[in-house]
């Protein structure tokens, strides 16, 4: 058996989720913005193409079932990596093509985002199973703050690189820098993964085992039949459907309500994110202390953080209905941390609860939890700006209608935190084999 991983494998993961991000921020920022600017299309047709991406992912549980089925996760993710990358070119190609053939770019953005769909999902799910068969339930915790963190480092290096590289702005240029940060991820995710699955996994339909794996409807089936499975994707739904849908209402509630300039709007989003980092960051440092696990489960920081979430949106009430007196961006920060806190709990306590159950179907949980979190990003963000759009529609204040708006969300943290799951600590949970005491490698 492998050893579990050290901290330097962890990061060597986490470098795929940085290659990651690194493609999908190119299509849902860069190519978005030349869309909306550059060729003054209506916004709603990146709109639209963003949410088909996220759609995708409800194709998540397939990937995760050949996984299983295939016994090996390393070609998963290389050949996932590899399909975003063709994606996020194909993304940049139709943008040259709009403008000339609009009708031919259209279809070709329409193949290049399920592309990025199908890669995201391929990948981000065989990476989590990965870290969920090689990290030990210590770790886990600071495992997902890491493998997070670097997704987002990811965006934010991807932008302000290729922000640079794009100027002076052409199709061409476009192009090219896309095919660029794609050959980079993909190299960059071989480099990665090479050699730490190890070679003791053997496929689940080699001749001792053939006939054992049941059809991919049955193991779908067989997963969603457990409570604790079931339970927690419904978490995962309802809570991601409350996240995703924030900061499409906070930066236009806080021009229409505090009458912010969207510079201001911008750094309050970055308030946000900052809460979310020193949420993770929390929630990493209690994962790894082991007093804190004795006493605090990961399910209380999953029900505490959407409990918190849900008082941060009842505060956000108060300041949309009285006004710039309020305290906003102390009250935006609470709520990045106590997202931060259910977010990560969440996705340590999925690498935790894969092993679980029957044998060889790891990904299969996985991708039914992953597809549950697409679904909701896909939704959270037109759930939210439509809520706003008929609230305001209804209502003659704005801020009486971002009122009702936050509510909803507050309710929604409300139902997620009632349904999340019950465990006593932050070791693993009973009757479940622990990894061996091995010396960490990578």
């Amino acid at each position: 058996m492998q050893p579990p991983l050290g901290w330097i494998g962890i990061v060597r993961l986490g470098l795929v989720q940085t290659a990651l991000g690194a493609i999908v921020v190119l299509t849902t920022s860069a190519i978005n913005r030349v869309m909306v600017v550059e060729l003054a299309l209506p916004a709603l047709i990146p709109g639209l193409l963003v949410a088909l991406h996220h759609g995708v992912q409800m194709l998540r549980p397939r990937w995760g079932y050949g996984s299983d089925v295939g016994g090996r996760l390393t070609p998963w993710i290389i050949g996932g990596m590899a399909i975003l990358g063709a994606g996020g070119i194909g993304a940049a190609v139709s943008v040259s093509w709009m403008a000339a053939h609009f009708a031919a770019g259209i279809a070709l953005a329409i193949v290049s985002f399920v592309l990025v769909g199908i890669g995201t999902g391929a990948a981000g799910t065989c990476l989590l199973v990965l870290l969920a068969k090689r990290v030990t339930s210590e770790r886990r915790p600071a495992a997902a703050t890491v493998v997070w963190l670097m997704m987002i480092a990811g965006f934010a290096i991807t932008s302000g690189t290729v922000g640079h590289l794009l100027d002076p702005f052409s199709p061409a240029r476009l192009v090219n820098v896309t095919a660029a940060v794609a050959a980079l991820a993909v190299l960059v995710t071989i480099a990665s993964v090479w050699g730490i699955e190890g070679n003791e996994m053997r496929p689940a339909t080699s001749p001792a085992t053939a006939g054992t794996k049941p059809p991919f409807a049955k193991a779908v089936a067989e997963v969603w039949a457990e409570p604790d499975a079931r339970r927690l994707t419904i978490f995962v739904f309802l809570s991601m459907l409350a996240y995703f849908s924030e900061e499409l209402v906070l930066d236009p509630f806080s021009g229409l309500v505090f009458g912010f300039t969207p510079g201001q709007s911008t750094k309050l989003s970055s308030t946000l994110h900052s809460g979310v980092f020193a949420g993770m960051v929390a929630l990493a440092i209690a994962g790894s202390s082991v007093t804190a696990r004795r006493f605090i489960s990961l399910q209380t920081f999953m029900r505490g953080g959407c409990l918190a979430s849900s008082a941060a949106f009842a505060a956000l009430i108060g300041c949309a209905l009285i006004g710039p007196p309020m305290p906003l961006k102390p009250v935006v920060f609470m709520l990045g941390v106590a997202n931060g806190l259910f977010s990560i709990a969440a996705i340590a306590w999925m690498m935790t609860l894969a092993g679980r159950g029957r044998e060889n179907s790891e990904g299969v949980r996985m991708g039914i939890w992953g597809a549950a979190q697409g679904i909701a990003a896909g939704l959270g963000g037109v759930a939210g700006a439509g809520a706003s759009d008929l609230a305001r529609a209804l209502l003659a204040s704005p801020g009486a209608a971002y009122a009702v708006v936050f509510a909803l969300q507050a309710a929604l943290f409300l139902v997620a935190a009632s349904l999340a799951p019950r465990q006593t600590t932050l070791a693993e949970p009973e009757n479940t084999p622990r990894q061996p005491n091995l010396v960490a490698a990578e």
